[in-house]
């Protein structure tokens, strides 16, 4: 049975959009996760790469070190534009989901934090098969189960409703590989911990990278001075030994071949 999340694509590229002069600012966890992403390519030169949900076109340029042809594909055309400055590639505005690209076109899929943004893994991995050469590999990283866990339980003693976005288990990203037909190369799971001095500048972070969407829901704000009163000292609970308060990514790295 498929695993379908609810993504309302529309608003989430207009989100990226909003957030696309701010992202790099605010991206250390994407940055960080993506570098280590690229240490796991397991070629050294390919023909045609993609960089899959490429954001601002941070890893462009280490893309571009390995491949004849480069390309750049996100929802978000304010992002891309971004990423026009960084590298020479052929840029698309699409979806992950529905790639504008012809069967066994591409050697290596690079995703980096981008795919957890998709309705459905097993349409993705099946959909990034087609367009793989018979060879090719994927290599990415999205966020899992667990993550947020934080902000989960600081909004849990406030009320009932979703303020946090729900992740995949591993299991189902793995399960959604075999039956694409995938060979996994590595798999695993890294828990990255960011830390913050106040929950003014946790809540930035996210909405600095566009990732302050809920799936399935549309929302008008956080609700109000009094909410985020409450929500800051729900969180307080949770400020560790360094005096900071944490926020938890769960992440998984796969390298996987067609």
């Amino acid at each position: 049975m498929n695993s379908v999340f609810s993504i309302d694509k529309p608003a989430l590229a207009r989100r990226f959009g909003r957030a696309a002069d701010q992202y790099d600012r605010h991206a250390s966890l994407q940055q960080a996760v993506g570098r280590q992403l690229l240490s796991l390519i397991p070629v050294q030169s390919v023909a045609t790469a993609l960089d899959l949900g490429c954001g601002t076109g941070f890893f462009l340029p280490n893309l571009q070190q390995l491949s004849q042809h480069l390309l750049a594909l996100d929802l978000s055309e304010a992002m891309l534009r971004r990423a026009q400055q960084r590298a020479r590639a052929s840029c698309l505005c699409g979806d992950a989901e529905s790639l504008p690209l012809q069967a066994g076109s591409v050697d290596l899929i690079f995703s980096s934090l981008a795919v957890q943004w998709v309705s459905c893994p097993e349409r993705l991995l099946t959909e990034l098969y087609r367009v793989l050469r018979p060879g090719g590999h994927l290599v990415f990283t999205t966020l899992l189960a667990g993550s947020l866990t934080e902000l989960v339980e600081a909004w849990a003693r406030l009320d009932g409703a979703v303020h946090v976005n729900a992740y995949p288990a591993s299991q189902v990203w793995q399960r959604a590989a075999e039956l694409a037909g995938f060979r996994s190369l590595h798999w695993q799971q890294r828990q990255h911990v960011m830390e913050f001095a106040n929950l003014t500048a946790l809540l930035q972070s996210l909405k600095g990278i566009g990732a302050n969407q809920v799936n399935g829901t549309r929302r008008a704000g956080l609700g109000g001075r009094d909410t985020l009163m409450h929500l800051e000292l729900s969180y307080e609970r949770m400020r560790n030994a360094q005096g900071l308060l944490p926020l938890t990514y769960e992440v998984c790295y796969g390298v996987l071949r067609r």
